[in-house]
């Protein structure tokens, strides 16, 4: 799955007024960012301010949404790294079981 088709079902995912009403940035490095705005309901590529920033590289982000990665365990083991509002990364598991 490219980034295109990931921010387009993340776009699909997010609804206005929904259960994750934050804002959060995936960083994958070179291969771009998504960015999920829960409190307008929209994804997008934008590097845009936001309450979490999660720093991860595209091919570990690819194992996380297929089940193959746990998201604690990448964290222990510093695969993925949150700058920000931690508690905002851990509500994020509703919006991502819908991108698979």
């Amino acid at each position: 799955m490219d980034l295109a088709t990931v921010t387009s079902k993340a776009d699909d995912a997010l609804q206005p007024g929904g259960d994750f009403d934050k804002k959060v940035k995936f960083d994958f490095g070179d291969d771009g960012k998504l960015f999920l705005d829960g409190v307008n309901g929209k994804a997008s590529n934008e590097d845009a301010d936001a309450d979490a920033v999660i720093t991860v590289d595209w091919e570990d982000f690819q194992k996380l949404l297929a089940g193959q990665l746990d998201p604690t365990m990448a964290f222990m083991q510093g695969k993925l790294k949150v700058a920000g509002d931690m508690s905002v990364a851990m509500k994020l598991q509703s919006v991502l079981s819908k991108l698979t």
